[in-house]
């Protein structure tokens, strides 16, 4: 099915980023939020043009993608489908069951709609912080309900089609439990780790590396879009939260034993971090395969303008593709260690020619 017209109702991250892919596709799109400011910015970005509902577009629209909070998507459908806005209906909450459940006791038409949820998003919130790749090769789940007609999961296959994204079909309620485990409950976790830095000295700070920063980076996104995300899948996200808990318990009260001289705890704490390496070896990897095992090849590289081009220029001068990359700054420094995930067979050629050119490798 094509998508001619599309109107995204809500214009935070989502669904400016969802807009912009649909217009470098020569989608019409028709933006709306409450927030007329909002709407505004992602206007000037090129995101569409400010949806007037008393005057419709003469061709119709084809979906209307509701990017609101997981609180307020059954309503939002409901008074579009009141309307008869669009032919068919989609939302982008991060949490479905709730959402699904709502819109039934309100009676809304669940043939026309299929509940979806891009899982791709940054720290940053808002039309400011969208990008028209967000989604590329990100998963993105469809949740349609026994009632939905197969057109309207066509067309919602089709905005996931021209977003980049590649379309997961998934039960609501697995979908839920499954955020738990990978992104809520991490979030809520992260934010503990980064609470823990609010009262900490400014020694500690100073010490501070990049592990820490990893492991807090998405604890600076929104708290009030957190909250309403969290309350939307409270039940999954504390039973994670719990058994996560367990493990800490576990692990201080083996510290604390430790501490005290009895070595044998140090049992405990290893059998914690192999279980942790063996759950971070099970993400997926590029293209959403098996991870790879890559050589990392560390640079020393100057805060100036044009280091990294001048770098990613040596490696395509040898032809090495860099899988990802990594910078870590050196406190009070002005340079870094640029990190190159490269093929193993590929490190030793890229750093030869790295040092060929002057580059410093540590």
């Amino acid at each position: 099915m094509e998508l001619r017209t599309v109107l995204v109702v809500g214009t935070g991250l989502i669904g400016t980023s969802a807009a912009l892919a649909l217009r470098k596709h020569g989608v019409r799109v028709l933006l709306a939020d409450r927030e007329p400011g909002a709407v505004r910015l992602a206007r000037e970005l090129g995101a569409g043009e400010e949806w007037t509902p008393d005057a419709p577009p003469a061709e119709g629209v084809d979906l209307a993608v509701i990017a609101v909070p997981p609180a307020f998507v059954a309503s939002e459908l409901l008074e579009l489908q009141r309307h008869g806005v669009a032919r068919f209906y989609t939302d982008v909450a991060s949490v479905k069951a709730e959402p699904i459940d709502r819109a039934r006791q309100l009676g809304c038409d669940l043939a026309s709609y299929v509940a979806s949820h891009p899982l791709a998003g940054r720290e940053k919130s808002g039309p400011g912080a969208a990008r028209e790749d967000l989604f590329l090769g990100r998963p993105w789940a469809l949740c349609p309900t026994e009632q939905a007609d197969p057109e309207a999961k066509a067309a919602v296959l089709r905005l996931v089609e021209l977003c980049g994204a590649n379309p997961v079909e998934v039960d609501a309620v697995e979908h839920d439990r499954a955020v738990a485990v990978v992104s809520h409950a991490p979030h809520v976790t992260a934010s503990a780790v980064a609470a823990r830095l609010a009262d900490t000295t400014d020694v500690a700070l100073g010490l501070a590396g990049q592990g820490v920063r990893d492991v807090t980076r998405i604890a600076g996104s929104d708290p009030g879009l957190w909250l309403g995300i969290l309350s939307g899948n409270a039940a999954p996200v504390a039973e994670v939260l719990e058994a996560v808990a367990r493990d800490l318990t576990e692990a201080a009260g083996a510290l604390r034993a430790l501490a005290e001289g009895d070595g044998a705890a140090l049992q405990d704490i290893t059998q914690l971090l192999k279980r942790g390496v063996a759950g971070h070896d099970r993400i997926p990897g590029k293209h959403g395969g098996p991870a790879s095992a890559y050589a990392v090849v560390q640079v020393v590289i100057g805060d100036r303008p044009g280091q990294l081009a001048r770098l990613f220029q040596v490696c395509d001068e040898v032809g090495v593709n860099v899988e990802d990359v990594r910078l870590e700054h050196a406190p009070g420094l002005p340079l870094g260690i640029a990190e190159l995930s490269v093929q193993p067979d590929a490190a030793s050629s890229l750093a030869a020619a790295l040092r060929e050119r002057g580059w410093q490798l540590p």
